[in-house]
């Protein structure tokens, strides 16, 4: 990828905010307004900044799950069931060792949601290999499964009286907060979830790129015929792909589950998979560009609602909507060489 075709989801961003701002006038509001109050209140204070970040946090974990697959060749869709059942088995595991000392645990939980998010995120690979069923229906039916399990096994089981969630977690599984470091990030909900977040974009990119797992995926991604060709196991590839970005995925809930709430509440995920999905498609599925494409999408997420006071927080929405368009119309044309200033 050349640094020019990097300028692409910039210059999408761009326009995409441009374009809101415009659209901002027809509910009464002045563009430059909308402008400011957006960026100011989100990148110009300490709060604005540790929430835009603690937003951003999830959205790497969900980014990546969906770009190591994509590498393989494969579409996982399912990224928000993923982290729901690993964000459960993570508050499982909290609770239910909680005189475990303080390390051991928090590495218990963090193994609980991998190993929970997994086997999940294996299933579709799996099945494809074995039955040829596509992964993007399977992963997608799995959300709704996933979502339909853990509220049952929650309501029945474990959530308290009268609430949607869980006991808290022992406190030792605990991740510190960035306000308690910082002053500067007083009350927003920024933890250690975000360096954790970081590494893993970083790892994700040495595996992708510098290791025979990576190049074997990639080979994948060419097609069955070239994987068979080269002596591959395309079904095997297929389900460790999927599985390792479930995985990825289940462990992401520990930005709510052990840096936030320190509890299992029904709904945390919010879309958070299905915003990943758009996460990746921006980066261009490349790990260590998904941390600032998150950035972006934590900025316009703080954002929406702050200018709630001016317009409707939905218009944040078509603003998403509006970038990735503009971003898909510019890679295929750059792609034609109808975009000189790109290709040149």
């Amino acid at each position: 990828m050349t640094s020019r075709r990097l300028l692409l989801p910039v210059v999408a961003a761009a326009i995409g905010l441009v374009a809101g701002a415009l659209l901002a006038g027809l509910f009464g509001a002045r563009p430059d307004r909308f402008l400011i109050l957006l960026l100011g209140e989100t990148l110009g204070s300490g709060y604005g900044i540790g929430q835009v970040l603690f937003k951003a946090t999830p959205l790497i974990f969900t980014g990546l799950a969906v770009a190591l697959p994509f590498r393989a060749g494969l579409f996982n869709i399912g990224a928000e069931g993923q982290m729901m059942v690993g964000g459960f088995a993570m508050a499982l595991a909290g609770i239910h060792l909680a005189s475990v000392p303080g390390p051991w645990l928090w590495l218990l939980c963090v193994a609980a949601a991998f190993l929970a998010g997994g086997i999940w995120g294996a299933i579709p690979g799996l099945l494809k290999a074995r039955t040829g069923a596509h992964e993007v229906i399977v992963t997608i039916l799995l959300n709704f499964v996933a979502a339909a399990l853990v509220n049952y096994f929650l309501s029945r089981s474990y959530a308290l009286p009268d609430t949607v969630r869980t006991a808290t977690l022992g406190e030792g599984a605990w991740m510190a907060r960035a306000s308690d470091a910082f002053g500067f990030f007083r009350g927003s909900g920024l933890s250690t979830a975000l360096p954790f977040a970081l590494a893993a974009a970083i790892a994700c990119d040495l595996l992708l790129l510098r290791s025979p797992l990576g190049f074997h995926w990639r080979i994948l991604s060419g097609g069955l015929r070239r994987a068979r060709y080269a002596r591959l196991s395309p079904g095997l590839l297929s389900a460790l792909s999927m599985g390792l970005a479930g995985a990825i995925a289940g462990v992401g809930s520990c930005y709510y589950v052990l840096g936030y709430k320190h509890y299992f509440e029904e709904g945390f995920t919010s879309g958070s998979g299905h915003v990943g999905i758009a996460v990746g498609l921006l980066a261009r599925n490349r790990p260590a560009a998904i941390p600032v494409s998150a950035l972006l999408f934590g900025v316009l997420s703080q954002g929406g609602l702050v200018v709630n006071q001016l317009v409707p927080r939905e218009l944040v929405d078509v603003i998403v909507a509006a970038i990735l368009m503009i971003f898909i119309s510019l890679d295929a044309r750059s792609r034609e060489g109808g975009l000189r200033w790109i290709s040149s």
